[in-house]
């Protein structure tokens, strides 16, 4: 029995928060803190009237919370004493999360690396611009902020488990687990994220807006031969048939997971990500970029200072809001080459989820499904002892195996593809 404390209550927070509650032999007691208290205190009521029917016992707690104060953050885990702190909150605010867990002294979860939400601060883009140049990608996201706790987590006995979403954190299992049982070794990876939903919006992100927008508008970027290759945005683009979902585009991408597996899986050769889009919402995009909507520079309005991706952020539909109207399946996997037995061999991981069932389930589209389960289950994998160890680490680094289990038991069932069509 465990007692977690959770910090977020968006989408993904919420499908999170139920399927921990779903797994009350594991966690018994959890705190759901954010911003807004209102939305924890909605939750609860939701989770608790689903519990008088399922026979399910999590008890819950709500407080409210501001994420970036790492001293109140700090003195709100030491009176509740979790075991662990699930971050499901914004990538902005990973390093004062991390600050707080230090301090408290528990262990650390989260979904996706560092962020900074002010990109024309001076500190900070000094450093960015120094490893822009050393590394040779400009993404505005790297896990070099994350890793520079790897010190203080591990003098402090502590685990700090980065990205388990679906990808990163699933897709990196998925390698990690072709690695243990089906390759000596891996020489390709190619990540497809495909996403074959129709809300019937106009033009609406799955998820965070801000997050969402500013990592589709950048450069994309792959690894080959021991070094990053940078393209411009969206200009390498595929055809690929999904299975359940059927012929997508899909362009390359910029993903932090690459960053880890590079440095983890030895002998790799190359890696790359792509994610699929229609046409509607490349055109959209394309013309609030060009208007400057997703701008993160504040601009001036009426005497007022406004950040454009954040005004356009409150236009746009809540992410959260899309489950009833979501119609579809998502398909999200690996597919990798390599050497077997001195043999070339091929393989496809991936799972295949229904936007409709996740929002029977739940009450999300998948998207959120998809990350918010794993968010749980990489938080079980470090209550429950089967991933800790003191440092920081992304979820390839872990035996896959508890975790490949969970995934089946928990709602993301996964396929084996042993000769699946390469993309080109």
């Amino acid at each position: 029995m465990s007692r977690l404390m959770i910090i977020g209550c968006g989408g993904v927070a919420s499908v999170a928060i139920q399927k921990c509650c779903q797994n009350s032999e594991v966690f018994d007691e959890i705190m759901i803190a954010s911003r807004t208290v209102s939305k924890c205190d909605a939750l609860k009521e939701k989770i608790v009237g689903q519990q008088q029917n399922s026979g399910k016992k999590t008890k819950i707690t709500t407080e409210q919370i501001d994420a970036d104060d790492v001293e109140a953050l700090t003195v709100l885990i030491r009176s509740y004493q979790p075991e662990a702190v699930l971050n499901v909150a914004l990538p902005y605010q990973d390093l004062t999360i991390m600050d707080a867990c230090l301090e408290a002294g528990v262990h650390y979860i989260d979904t996706a690396n560092y962020e900074a939400e002010d990109t024309d601060d001076p500190t900070w883009r000094a450093i960015y611009e120094e490893r822009c140049k050393r590394l040779g990608f400009s993404a505005y996201f790297d896990y070099s902020w994350q890793w520079a706790y790897q010190e203080r987590f591990e003098k402090a006995g502590l685990t700090a488990l980065l990205g388990s979403g679906f990808d990163p954190g699933v897709t990196s299992v998925f390698t990690a687990y072709a690695q243990k049982h089906y390759f000596d070794e891996i020489h390709t990876i190619d990540i497809l994220d495909c996403n074959g939903g129709d809300h019937g919006y106009p033009f609406a992100t799955n998820f965070n807006p801000e997050i969402n927008l500013r990592e589709v508008s950048a450069p994309g970027s792959y690894w080959e031969n021991g070094k990053w290759v940078e393209i411009p945005p969206m200009s390498i683009k595929r055809e690929y048939e999904f299975a359940g979902v059927g012929k997508k585009d899909m362009y390359l991408l910029h993903h932090e997971e690459i960053e880890a597996l590079a440095k983890n899986i030895p002998g790799v050769k190359r890696i790359r990500f792509f994610m699929t889009f229609g046409q509607s919402y490349l055109t959209h995009m394309k013309c609030l970029e060009n208007v400057g909507m997703l701008s993160t520079t504040p601009v001036n309005f009426n005497g007022q200072e406004i950040v454009p991706i954040q005004f356009l952020k409150e236009l746009l539909p809540d992410p959260a809001s899309l489950g009833p109207r979501t119609v579809g399946k998502t398909n999200i996997g690996c597919i990798f080459t390599g050497i077997k037995n001195g043999k070339e061999k091929t393989l496809y991981i991936y799972n295949i989820c229904d936007h409709q069932e996740c929002y029977r389930e739940v009450g999300s589209q998948a998207i959120s499904y998809t990350t918010g389960v794993p968010a749980m289950i990489g938080a079980m994998m470090v209550v429950t002892g089967q991933w800790k160890r003191p440092g920081v680490f992304t979820t390839d680094e872990f035996d896959p195996d508890p975790y490949m289990e969970a995934l089946n038991r928990w709602g993301l069932p996964w396929v084996v593809d042993e000769n699946p069509v390469l993309v080109e």
